[in-house]
């Protein structure tokens, strides 16, 4: 008798137990090693590891969440905040009056080669696919970058106006990869999203026959002049994009002036390209398409200049913005990640902000393996997730209010591609297994999507002493605040926060870690 009551009392306690992990979401990665340097967490339609819903313990109190080289992967835990010093070296002092941008959001891109990829998995996997990234549970995207029409990432080349001598485009229309693909995941992921989605639509080329090279691949930018005939069909080309994707009931929060507008002033240029001068682009918004949007359904979407690397900046921000005519249209400037390394973000985004407080900066693309020496698909690269995290920061500290990572999901071999441009993507999709790798770069993602909610609002921090340590700090909307912190070094960092109101947190980043801490302070 004593037995079986012993028994009962045991399995009551392990159903709570159970409840409990269920309730708090916490499934653990299933970890692939693929012979990079660390592992990618294995889905399939019954199962995906996830962090859950987070909620913050009370006050006195802080949460951990820790993803490293070694295998975790967004790992819970709690600790105490203390009175007094733990006397580390390193200290972190938050300095929460020094307030800077606040967040606009995280996300990825819905290219057409993204729609094919989760469109291969069975219905089940695609739902744990889309559940990650957009879900209560999964880490909290907000944006997504449409395409408008097809780029590198589409099987063919297509815009929706192709018949020549179409000025009143009367012929537009939305293409097959649009109304059978990425409209029904777009809104798949709205109805997931506990918030509206954040939606940013980008053209790479115009129609062939509005071109000066009459193809929408290489060099080559619009006839004739802004204000002309071509420019304003340009311009009336994006309204009746947001008009047939409204009658999805999709609408977008922005549109960019267009991608890379650099990449069609290049000769031989491989890929769908359309190249405007930062004067033509500048003369182009305040006689085409600002007076287009405004006069449209679409009055208040919000226009991004630029779309290509920060090398161009602040230059290409001086041009276009400082005209008044322009700049009452233009709302941000839109940066690709591409070639951060050899620009410093004090000269080209620091300076950006600094003329042009008014206009926010906004991260539009990004993505791993792009580069000949490294390119392709690598599962299960740390050093990648470190790049993504290392760049997030460094955007982060230098006013920069949003991060839109490139396709949402690619194939084992980094495509499809129609020109072979293959990159990296932090979900990689097997098909033939129907199962999706979430990389460590989703996890990096991870880090600053899921807990820097829109409005959260940079804030100070200060170091007592030199250290390896990359960190930003935020004040969500509720009054708590979010640290992140990046190590890239290969040795353990010992360190303490002192935020003065709450004291002191005792933490260590452990080698080639990635560690968000968060706590209430009220």
């Amino acid at each position: 008798m004593a037995l079986s009551s012993l028994s009962s009392v045991l399995w009551a306690l392990l159903f709570v137990a159970a409840q409990v992990i269920l309730s708090a979401g916490y499934n653990k990665c299933v970890a692939r090693n693929f012979g990079y340097d660390s592992v990618v967490c294995e889905c399939n339609s019954t199962y995906c590891d996830s962090i859950g819903s987070v909620s913050l313990p009370p006050l006195g109190q802080f949460s951990s969440y820790l993803s490293n080289i070694a295998g975790s992967r967004l790992e819970a835990s709690q600790g105490e905040v203390r009175a007094n010093s733990t006397g580390e070296r390193l200290r972190l002092t938050i300095v929460p009056y020094q307030k800077y941008q606040k967040i606009r959001g995280f996300g990825g891109a819905m290219t057409d080669a993204a729609a094919i990829n989760i469109l291969s998995l069975s219905a089940g996997a695609q739902e744990q696919l889309l559940r990650q990234y957009f879900s209560s549970e999964g880490i909290g995207y907000s944006v997504v970058r449409v395409p408008m029409a097809s780029c590198d990432f589409s099987t063919r080349l297509y815009t929706y106006a192709d018949t020549p001598g179409d000025y009143d485009l009367h012929s537009f229309t939305l293409a097959p990869e649009d109304i059978n693909m990425k409209i029904p995941l777009l809104q798949r992921a709205q109805a997931l999203s506990p918030r509206p989605l954040s939606l940013l639509a980008s053209a790479w080329s115009a129609p062939a026959w509005m071109k000066t090279n009459g193809a929408l691949t290489g060099k080559g930018s619009l006839k004739g002049q802004p204000g002309g005939k071509e420019h304003k069909t340009w311009a009336q080309y994006y309204v009746r994009f947001l008009e047939e994707y409204a009658k999805y009931n999709l609408t977008f929060w922005a549109l960019t002036t267009g991608n890379e507008p650099s990449a069609g002033m290049m000769t031989n240029y491989s890929f769908q390209a359309l190249g405007f001068t930062p004067e033509e682009q500048r003369d182009w918004v305040s006689l085409d398409l600002g007076p287009a949007l405004h006069a449209s359904s679409y009055p208040h979407t919000h226009v991004l200049i630029l779309d290509d690397s920060r090398i161009l900046l602040p230059h290409w921000a001086k041009v276009v913005l400082s005209d008044i005519h322009a700049g009452r249209y233009i709302h941000g400037v839109a940066v690709h990640w591409y070639l951060d390394s050899v620009v410093p973000p004090d000269i080209s985004l620091g300076t950006t902000h600094d003329l042009y407080p008014e206009y926010y900066l906004f991260g539009t693309e990004a993505c791993a393996g792009w580069n000949p020496l490294n390119k392709g698909v690598m599962l299960g690269s740390w050093d990648r997730a470190e790049q993504y995290a290392h760049d997030i920061i460094e955007d982060l500290n230098h006013y920069v209010v949003g991060w839109t990572d490139w396709n949402l999901a690619l194939d084992p071999n980094g495509g499809p591609n129609w020109v072979k441009n293959l990159v990296d993507s932090p979900v990689i999709v097997d098909a033939t297994r129907d199962v999706f790798y979430k990389q460590p770069s989703f996890y990096s993602m991870a880090h600053f999507s899921k807990f820097l909610w829109e409005g959260s609002q940079r804030v100070g921090v200060s170091a007592s002493g030199e250290t390896h340590l990359e960190f930003s700090a935020f004040i969500r909307p509720d009054g708590s605040l979010v640290l992140i912190i990046l190590n890239r070094s290969s040795s353990d960092i010992l360190f303490e926060v002192w935020d003065p109101p709450v004291g002191y947190i005792p933490s260590t980043a452990p080698a080639h870690s990635l560690l968000t801490l968060a706590w209430k302070r009220q």
